[in-house]
């Protein structure tokens, strides 16, 4: 059996030792080749120092990226009786390379290091909830622009209220995603920072080179105090998840209104039958599942910050092993929302509108408003105006001129997609991810 890192030569109580490791090392899994990409800009830093020789760090540097691909190929596995990922990487190194296999730990801590590969992991999970955002909104932004002269019902209280239309609502879905990624970017900015070198959260006596193993690792910066830098586990994961919530508050709206319009009450949209189920007694039935499964996640998503603060909020600085809790939240929360947003682009793809809802009397009262701004601009009194119409509605004499004509930014007749296209592009390209890119394919080279 694998000894552990600490190790000093007694065992520990096996019920205590299961309690204390939980599902840390199924967790692990999710940063495991994140782990040998901070080990290889680690050992290369210590041959920088004296700390390796060239012959051990080129020998060590050719086996982690035997372990990468691995990794890469979803084979690698954490032995049973080995501890976490750490110890299980340092293991295959020495079984490898003998005792150059245990100088990698050197200059860091477990601490710095889980640190840094939740960093990682992070980093490179938001590009991805970046990227699948960007498919929503060119489905949602295509879907407005095709359905922009289709008018529907605007509601307040649930009360018709103004003519609105698909243009409208596609585009309003849009540009709220495009303000979510200021949220992914503000996250992101903190994420791309380095911890490694802080160890234990107070630093080496080893003359490491922090700002070389920042260049490497493709970092804009590092988390510069010690300290801080073990203060950030917890900060960090909070913060990102204030993220990934704002995106899945605009799923979860965008899922409510998909279920209410689906039905035969409003019919406004058509949802494609593949992605409908069945009833079991009902054979009319075509129901919104999915939609009803991506509000359930989405909201589910939005108390991910409150559970994160709850275990990390009373803590003083320094670590504590109250913070392997957060792994279990944060990290499997990345694949459940970009799943969510894999199904709503397909979905929104393939959904068809009603054109012709208007045609229904019912909806006749939401063009007053449009009258009442005609006789104003005529000359009448607002209020007189308003009155006129009113008295007209409560006879039922009230004929609604279902032309309307509005030329204002943002409105039915200008709904300004081409601005709102830019200023996704816009904050897409204030992440910088080809440095990232460039800095993991030149260590992996």
């Amino acid at each position: 059996m694998a000894k552990k890192l600490w190790e000093k030569g007694y065992e520990i109580n096996k019920e205590i030792e299961t309690f204390t490791v939980g599902h840390d090392r199924e967790m692990d899994l999710y940063l495991a080749k994140y782990d040998v990409l901070g080990s290889m800009a680690h050992i290369t830093m210590l041959e920088s120092i004296g700390l390796l020789t060239k012959d051990e760090l080129t020998r060590l540097l050719a086996e982690l990226k035997n372990i990468y691909a691995v990794c890469e190929s979803g084979q690698f596995k954490i032995e049973d009786g080995v501890e976490d990922v750490h110890s299980q990487v340092e293991l295959m190194l020495t079984r490898k390379l003998g005792d150059t296999g245990k100088k990698i730990h050197s200059g860091r801590s477990r601490n710095d290091q889980v640190l840094l590969d939740l960093k990682l992991f992070t980093r490179h999970e938001l590009k991805e909830v970046v990227d699948h955002v960007k498919v929503l909104f060119d489905e949602l932004i295509q879907k407005s622009n095709q359905y922009k002269n289709v008018l529907m019902p605007g509601y307040t209280h649930l009360q018709i209220a103004m003519p609105s239309s698909f243009g409208l609502w596609f585009g309003a879905y849009a540009e709220s995603l495009a303000d979510d990624m200021y949220y992914l970017l503000a996250a992101y900015r903190m994420v791309n920072r380095n911890p490694l070198g802080s160890a234990a959260g107070y630093g080496s006596s080893f003359p490491l080179n922090r700002t070389m193993t920042t260049k490497l690792l493709g970092f804009d910066s590092m988390d510069y105090n010690v300290v801080y830098a073990q203060m950030g586990r917890g900060k960090m994961e909070r913060n990102v998840s204030f993220s990934l919530a704002t995106v899945a508050g605009t799923l979860a709206k965008l899922a409510y209104d998909a279920c209410l319009f689906n039905c035969q009450n409003f019919g406004f949209v058509h949802l494609p039958k593949e992605c409908t189920t069945g009833s079991s007694i009902m054979p009319h039935k075509k129901n919104p599942d999915v939609f009803e499964l991506i509000r359930a996640k989405s909201n589910k998503i939005q108390s991910l910050p409150q559970q994160i603060m709850m275990i990390m909020n009373n803590l003083p600085c320094g670590y504590f092993r109250d913070l392997q809790m957060i792994k279990e939240v944060f990290l499997p929360t990345f694949d459940e929302l970009i799943n969510c947003l894999q199904m709503t682009a397909y979905i929104v793809n393939k959904m068809e509108v009603n054109t012709h809802i208007l045609d229904n009397p019912l909806y006749d009262p939401i063009f007053s408003v449009e009258k009442v701004n005609k006789l104003t601009a005529a000359g009448m009194p607002f209020r007189d105006a308003y009155k006129k119409v009113g008295l007209e509605i409560e006879a039922g004499t009230f004929k609604p001129d279902k032309h309307i004509h509005h030329t204002h930014e943002g409105s039915i007749g200008n709904l300004c997609n081409d601005r709102i296209e830019a200023l996704m592009t816009q904050n897409i390209q204030q992440f910088h991810f080809e440095r990232v890119e460039t800095a993991e394919q030149d260590l992996l080279k």
